[in-house]
């Protein structure tokens, strides 16, 4: 159950943004490791290769991307043990480590979906070419205005005040780019992805996700899920059906999902590579604990404190 909106204590959920190579080693002989071996059964792809050993370039493919993050995520919170969670919120492919934290999604049922997910959002992405730029320091009517002024840019991602994502095709973020000063854009920085994530250009990806979630359980679960579309909890269900479609062409409200839920003792607590997602909580909730695990040491260290 949920408890007191002023105490409450929500698991975060990384995106494939938040990769880098490597990330795996630290869990190469961790008990919790199994579930690499486990994802990698289900998938039949060696998990255990992209999280140790795969190149950068071979790690960015967006298939392989979505798949690590979720096998790392899915390592990570198995370490910790949290069972005193109140709510999970995930960003874009987060959102289904969140669903299989809070036990909406069984681990096969996950991983079918991350897979089949990856693998129509690449081809999506080369059927129509984009990508994201992150947008530093703009408010939000200044990007209003700007994006006017592009046929096919969109805001992917809501992540924190003075941080907005923008997806559109190659040729609308090389004009954006261009232009950026004349805009009145303090700072553009393109991102290492595979395409124009949480736009139209994806919209080629519906039908290939839309069968693999028909193929899926989704329990009840022991937690709600806040949802990227919507920023509003929801228990588990055949709902969630809807909204994982909504997801792949619609903006990942993460301020909004964390803003509405501002309390003095929060405790935000991120479960997977990175680190990214708790200092995006810092920029729109100063007052937040935020706990970052990513490695075996951050999972012991929480543990002793905890116990």
């Amino acid at each position: 159950m949920v408890r007191n909106r002023a105490d409450l204590r929500i698991a975060l959920f990384p995106g494939q943004g938040s990769l880098k190579p490597g990330m795996g080693l630290n869990w190469a002989d961790h008990p919790s490791a199994e579930l690499f071996d486990q994802i990698a059964n289900v998938a039949d792809v060696d998990v255990r290769f992209l999280v140790e050993q795969a190149p950068l370039e071979t790690l960015v493919r967006t298939d392989n991307a979505q798949l690590a993050t979720f096998a790392l995520s899915a390592v990570v919170a198995h370490a910790a043990q949290l069972d005193d969670v109140d709510l999970a919120i995930g960003h874009s492919l987060g959102e289904y480590s969140a669903l299989y934290f809070a036990g909406i999604l069984g681990l096969a049922d996950a991983t079918k979906l991350v897979r089949a997910r990856g693998q129509a959002m690449a081809q999506a992405s080369l059927d129509h070419p984009g990508g994201l730029v992150a947008v530093l320091g703009a408010d939000s009517d200044q990007l209003a205005a700007v994006i006017q002024q592009f046929p096919t840019l969109m805001i992917a991602n809501q992540n924190a005040p003075g941080q907005t994502v923008l997806a559109g095709s190659s040729h609308d973020l090389e004009a954006l780019r261009a232009t950026s000063k004349e805009l009145g854009l303090k700072r553009v920085v393109p991102l290492d992805v595979g395409g124009a994530f949480h736009s139209p250009l994806m919209a080629s990806a519906h039908d290939s996700l839309d069968l693999a979630l028909a193929d899926t359980t989704f329990e009840e679960g022991r937690m709600p899920v806040i949802a990227n579309v919507d920023a509003q909890r929801h228990e588990g269900g055949n709902q969630w059906r809807t909204l994982l479609l909504r997801q792949l062409t619609s903006t990942v409200r993460f301020q909004d999902s964390v803003a509405q839920l501002q309390g003095s003792s929060n405790t935000f607590i991120e479960l997977g590579p990175g680190g990214v997602l708790t200092g995006l909580v810092k920029r729109i909730d100063a007052e937040a604990t935020l706990i970052s695990l990513a490695t075996p040491d951050d999972v012991d260290l929480y543990r002793k404190e905890r116990s």
